[in-house]
């Protein structure tokens, strides 16, 4: 499988976690970053909007959207349900992510990482929703180890990107003891280096 992406961005970061978890063999084609490489015509033959990631299957076909991404590669395996139910929860997590956490708690971290905004001068509005949305998954998180059921899906893989890096946005997370706990089951469960504690 081909990726075109780069892993500073969290929706390509969810790629590279499901492949290494499932044991998917991958190359990266890194993309810069803001590069406006995926406005060319050899990218947009591969996803008509121009966005990353895009993976390249190993018949051929594209494949975009990073949580498209992950339940093609989750398919068959422990990181999907095989109940209904519980995989249209995993699908719920999925749409809520894209709609409400990616581009709040992401869009605050591209302004600071990228963009060299301070956090002072974030949008206010933009935080506040930001933090809802955190404050949504510590909700959801208190009392559970994982999203959805009792072991670790594709869920918690699509949320735990950018949530990791959420402090590089100006979020603090330090007064959310469910979040840190999952972030840190997730790691462990991953094989990712621990998020160091004075980021939180």
């Amino acid at each position: 499988m081909q990726i075109y992406g780069n892993f500073g961005s969290g929706n390509c970061l969810k790629v590279k976690y499901i492949a290494d978890a499932t044991g998917t063999p991958y190359v990266l084609h890194e993309i810069g970053l803001r590069s406006g490489a995926t406005k060319t015509p050899e990218f947009l033959k591969l996803n008509p909007a121009g966005e990353m990631p895009v993976v390249v299957l190993d018949d051929g076909r594209p494949l975009a959207q990073s949580n498209a991404i992950l339940r093609y590669l989750a398919q068959g395996s422990r990181f999907l349900p095989s109940d209904r139910y519980e995989a249209a929860k995993v699908d719920e997590w999925l749409f809520w992510e894209q709609y409400s956490h990616e581009p709040t708690v992401a869009v605050a971290r591209a302004r600071v990482v990228y963009d060299k905004m301070a956090i002072a001068d974030l949008d206010p509005n933009l935080v506040s929703r930001g933090n809802k949305a955190l404050d949504r998954l510590e909700e959801a998180l208190t009392g559970r180890d994982f999203l959805v059921g009792e072991t670790m899906t594709i869920a918690d893989i699509a949320l735990l990107a950018y949530t990791r890096q959420a402090h590089e946005g100006g979020f603090d997370l330090s007064g959310r003891p469910a979040l840190l706990r999952w972030i840190a089951t997730c790691e462990q469960e991953l094989g990712l280096p621990a998020v160091s504690a004075a980021a939180h």
